[in-house]
């Protein structure tokens, strides 16, 4: 037997004005046949886990096509019909297949096609037919639409956040393909979408609002019939029909068992969506609860959360932090423009910068001093951990870490956006995280799994910017309503 494995993931923030550009794939991955198989065999990725999966059940893994962009602004048109076009055509050459693995995000927009991940999937199963199985998994910030739904036979989100489980569920979503090319179950699937968006601060699995609806999953899986179930988060950014969370189940051809069980997993989200509202810290009450404490204290700044789409250059909470006399902070700010300067300038040259705030006012004034130049850098690093994204090499562009003219500011400057998924991004640069009492991470829940074991606390700053954690400030004009927290409303 021979399946085919095909890849489309991006994380779009449509609260962002600049577009997702066929560069930024190729920046990350665009690949097809055997160099997918080189590049994602043998990683923590999901695709990883499709190739070991089929392996284990000797079925032919056939790469088809992949692609994925660090999160940014919707897709542009031409590039989406672009990637689309590589896909199908890639697909028609593949020979004949008996099934298809695939990956989408689930929280992709194009800036035509507000369900990307919906639209692609249909036109996939127009093209192969309806007899073909198509089995996928999911990021668990998916904005799940009913097209993805029925453009599939079995979706598989990842149950941990930061995500950790990616190759994991890549082998589900393998095994149950060989399951069913086995004829051994024919895996049908009902979702539920409760009228509610869970607020990003509260989308860490492994917190007690979220622990117990996943205890409560996992029980059902032990159900006999049930095959898999999944906890969709919703992306917030993506101001789409489809934003918000959800719940899908996949039962052994009982479609009125996986519509019992994913109404009642939905239902336990519903009755405990006050649990799953937002809990905000202000910037300078972030600052001040550092005071006293042992570091290094990680202030996670959620309103410029790379990993969210946001331009990483936000100076909003560096600024009070410099107000505030903390006597050692570190932060990572792109910004090639002063990568260069510094380069210019070279290790060891105390020079005039203004570091940060360049994309727009939103996210902060730039950060004007006398900088020392402490070191320049490639850029490129390993972390051998599996961490958030299914990630292991990195490129964050040439880079160069500078420190301000009181010693109480050391920056990481960057020329490519790179969320802060891993600690060897500060390592790599000679930067000793234990040696600071203040570390800014510019993300919500994805940095946990990196920095955790070397800070003696994180805190969520409900810090202003693109990726805001307050909802209620982003302007959509295309969400459902009404919608929890932003009206009260019933559950249908």
């Amino acid at each position: 037997m021979r399946v085919g494995i095909i890849g489309l993931l991006h994380e779009s923030n449509t609260f962002i004005a600049e577009k997702t550009t066929l560069e930024h794939f190729q920046q990350d991955i665009l690949l097809t046949g055997q160099a997918m198989r080189e590049r994602l065999a043998g990683t923590v990725h999901e695709m990883g886990g499709f190739f070991a999966g089929l392996e284990r059940e000797s079925i032919e893994a056939v790469p088809v096509f992949a692609a994925r962009a660090v999160p940014f602004g919707p897709v542009k048109t031409e590039v989406f019909r672009q990637l689309l076009e590589r896909m199908q055509t890639e697909l028609a050459a593949a020979g004949p297949l008996d099934g298809i693995l695939v990956a989408p995000h689930g929280a992709t927009v194009c800036e035509s096609i507000r369900d990307a991940d919906g639209y692609w999937l249909a036109e996939l199963r127009t093209q192969v037919g309806d007899s073909m199985p198509v089995i996928g998994t999911l990021d668990a910030h998916a904005n799940l639409s009913q097209q993805m739904v029925d453009a599939t036979n079995a979706l598989i989100a990842y149950r941990t956040n930061p995500h950790l489980d990616q190759f994991d569920r890549g082998i589900e979503a393998a095994q149950l393909m060989a399951q069913t090319l086995r004829g051994e179950v024919r895996p049908v699937q009902y979702a539920e979408f409760p009228r509610l968006a869970i607020n990003i601060e509260r989308q860490m699995t492994s917190e007690p609002q979220l622990a117990i609806l996943y205890a409560t999953a996992d029980a059902s899986l032990e159900k006999t019939g049930v095959l898999s179930n999944s906890i969709l988060l919703g992306f917030p950014y993506a101001d789409v029909e489809e934003m918000g969370s959800a719940v899908v189940v996949v039962t052994n051809d009982d479609l009125q068992l996986a519509k019992k069980e994913a109404r009642g997993l939905a239902n336990q989200m519903w009755q405990q969506r006050d649990q799953l509202d937002g809990q905000f810290i202000s910037m300078n009450d972030a600052v001040e609860q550092t005071a006293g404490q042992e570091g290094p204290v990680c202030l996670l700044d959620m309103g410029d959360n790379v990993g969210g789409g946001s331009p990483g250059d936000s100076t909003h909470l560096i600024h009070v932090i410099k107000q505030s006399g903390i006597p050692s902070a570190l932060a990572c700010i792109f910004d090639p423009q002063s990568v260069q300067q510094a380069v210019n300038a070279g290790e060891g040259a105390t020079i005039e910068m203004s570091i940060g705030g360049k994309t727009d006012e939103l996210h902060g004034t730039p950060l004007s001093d006398t900088y020392t130049v402490q070191g320049i850098y490639e850029g490129r690093f390993t972390d051998t951990q599996t961490r958030h994204g299914g990630i292991t090499h990195y490129d964050q562009g040439r880079g160069a870490v500078v420190q301000s003219s009181d010693g109480r500011l050391t920056v990481l400057l960057t020329s490519k956006r790179t969320p802060p998924f891993s600690l060897v991004q500060l390592t790599s640069c000679d930067l000793n995280p234990p040696a600071f009492q203040v570390i800014v991470a510019k993300g919500v829940n994805a940095p946990v799994a990196a920095y955790a074991p070397v800070c003696s606390s994180l805190i969520r700053v409900n810090s202003p910017g693109c990726t805001t954690a307050d909802m209620k400030q982003l302007a959509f004009e295309h969400r459902r309503k009404p919608m929890f927290p932003f009206e009260d409303c019933e559950y249908e």
